[in-house]
């Protein structure tokens, strides 16, 4: 398993168990607008990162994208393996 699926399982816990600390636990408390406002956020910062910022902050900011798509995933009660199964059938 990929870490990608133990941060999504980590990510359904705190929707599902919340911690008041946890900047996932607000994010799911802050609703869909808020979570895909940072998807929107956080893909402008690839891009901004990808024209010259250098690659750590290109993979640093690919990482912040990756984490919130899995938190608006998991609000939507999707997963990653839909996600891949869509990509699969797509490279056949």
């Amino acid at each position: 398993m990929s870490f990608l699926h133990t941060l999504q399982q980590i990510i359904a816990d705190r929707k599902e168990h919340p911690v008041p600390e946890s900047y996932t636990a607000s994010l799911f408390a802050a609703g869909e607008d808020e979570i895909i406002k940072k998807i929107g956020e956080e893909a402008m910062e690839v891009i901004l990162a990808a024209k010259g910022q250098g690659n750590e902050r290109v993979i640093s900011e690919t990482a912040d994208l990756l984490y919130h798509v899995l938190v608006m995933l998991a609000d939507r009660n999707l997963s990653l393996i839909q996600v891949e199964s869509e990509l699969e059938n797509r490279h056949r």
